[in-house]
C-alpha cells in the first residue's frame, strides 16, 4: 500500500474525538507538510536552476495533474499573472478531464495514460518548456502519460509526488518527493499531501520569478494592478522603495501604466519614464542593476 493511502495508527479513533480535539488533530497533522517540503528543498532548488535557462529563453510553464494535484497546478499558474505580470500564455494548465474538472470530478479521466500524452502534445510543447507534473501517489496514469510525452519532446520534466520511489519522481528529469506519509483521514491526499504540494509550487514558481528579476529586495515590483487593491499596492510599493510621497509615486505610476519597476527607477534616478525603461531594458529587467548603472 502506498504511504499516502495507508491508515495512520495515530488517528484510528478519529471519529470518536471531541470536536476541539478533532480540529486540533486535523490542524496539527498539517505541520508534516512543512517538514516534507523542507526536506525536499535541495530538489526544489535544483528544479529552479534547471528551469531558469529554459524559461529565460522564452519557454513556458506547463502544469499537469489530476484532481487536487491538477487544480493546485492550475492555481499556481493562474496567480503568476497578477503577482508577477507573467504572460498568461506562458503558464498553462493540463488537467485530467479538461476545464470542467477544475470545478467537478470527472470520473476515470486520471486513468487514461494516452490522453495525458495527447494533451501535452496538443500544447505544442518543446525543448524550452518546463513541465511540472503533480500526483500525490506518483502513479497516476494521466500524469505518467504526460511525462512520457514531455521526455519525448525534450521538455524539462519536473515530477512532484508524495510517495518515495514513485515512478513520477523516478522517471522525471528532476524528481521532488514530498514524503508526507499517511493522512489523518486515510487516503485523503487533499489534506497534508495537497498542502505540501501547494507549498512546493509556491516555492518553485516564486524562486523562479525572483531569479527572473520580478522582485526587488523582497518587493513584488512587477505586479499587474488589475483591481483597486493592487493599484493601491503599486503606490505603496513605489513609496516604500523610493521614499517618495503618495502624490509623486502615483504621478510616476500613471505615466508608465502603473509599472512599479519603471516608477521606482524613474523616481530614484530622477530620470524620465522613457529613460527608466531603457535602463531596465539594459539591465535585463533588474531594478537593482538599473539603479546601479
Amino acid at each position: 500500500m502506498l504511504k499516502t493511502e495507508a491508515p495512520s495508527p495515530l488517528y484510528a479513533e478519529l471519529d470518536l474525538l471531541p470536536l476541539p480535539a478533532l480540529v486540533a488533530a486535523l490542524v496539527g497533522d498539517q505541520f508534516g507538510a512543512v517538514e516534507a517540503v523542507r526536506a525536499a528543498a535541495p530538489a526544489i532548488a535544483a528544479a529552479v536552476a534547471a528551469a531558469l535557462p529554459r524559461i529565460a529563453a522564452g519557454g513556458r510553464l506547463i502544469y499537469v495533474g489530476a484532481g487536487t494535484s491538477g487544480r493546485l497546478g492550475v492555481l499556481d499558474g493562474v496567480e503568476l499573472y497578477p503577482t508577477f505580470s507573467w504572460p498568461r500564455e506562458r503558464a498553462l494548465g493540463v488537467l485530467a478531464g479538461g476545464r470542467q474538472a477544475m470545478f467537478e470530478a470527472v470520473e476515470g479521466a486520471e486513468d487514461d495514460r494516452a490522453e495525458g500524452a495527447a494533451q501535452l502534445r496538443a500544447c505544442a510543447a518543446g525543448p524550452n518548456d518546463v513541465v511540472v507534473l503533480l500526483a500525490a501517489s506518483g502513479t497516476t496514469p494521466f500524469v505518467l502519460g504526460a511525462l512520457d510525452a514531455a521526455r519525448a519532446l525534450a521538455c524539462l520534466a519536473i515530477g512532484i509526488a508524495n510517495n518515495p520511489g514513485a515512478p513520477l519522481v523516478r522517471d522525471a528529469d528532476i524528481g521532488i518527493t514530498l514524503d508526507t506519509g499517511p493522512e489523518v483521514i486515510s487516503g485523503s491526499t487533499r489534506l497534508k499531501a495537497g498542502t505540501a504540494q501547494k507549498i512546493a509550487l509556491n516555492t518553485f514558481s516564486s524562486a523562479l520569478m525572483v531569479r527572473l528579476n520580478k522582485v526587488y529586495g523582497n518587493l513584488m515590483v512587477d505586479l499587474k494592478p488589475t483591481n483597486a487593491k493592487l493599484l493601491r499596492r503599486a503606490v505603496a510599493l513605489t513609496m516604500h522603495a523610493t521614499g517618495a510621497d503618495e502624490a509623486s509615486a502615483r504621478g510616476a505610476l500613471e505615466q508608465c501604466h502603473f509599472h512599479v519597476k519603471v516608477a521606482i527607477v524613474a523616481l530614484s534616478r530622477q530620470v524620465t519614464i522613457d529613460q527608466a525603461q531603457r535602463l531596465l531594458a539594459g539591465a535585463a529587467g533588474s531594478v537593482r542593476a538599473a539603479l546601479a548603472s
